[in-house]
């Protein structure tokens, strides 16, 4: 693993355990739909995408 597909893998990690924590509702769900982008594009290698969509979990969960 590259250190930026470690940096990457810890990101999700750490979004994974916000949006868990997170009240049910609109933000969640919004949220969860971003997190599914995020998972499928670190599946196909792409970091950018990962690292953008996880953004937007972020972002979303606010």
């Amino acid at each position: 693993m590259t250190p930026e597909q470690t940096k990457t893998a810890e990101k999700m990690t750490s979004v994974k355990a916000a949006w868990d924590k997170a009240p049910a509702g609109p933000k969640k769900d919004a949220a969860l739909k971003h997190y599914q982008a995020a998972e499928k594009a670190n599946t196909a290698k792409n970091d950018a995408e990962t690292n953008k969509e996880l953004d937007a979990v972020t972002h979303a969960l606010a």
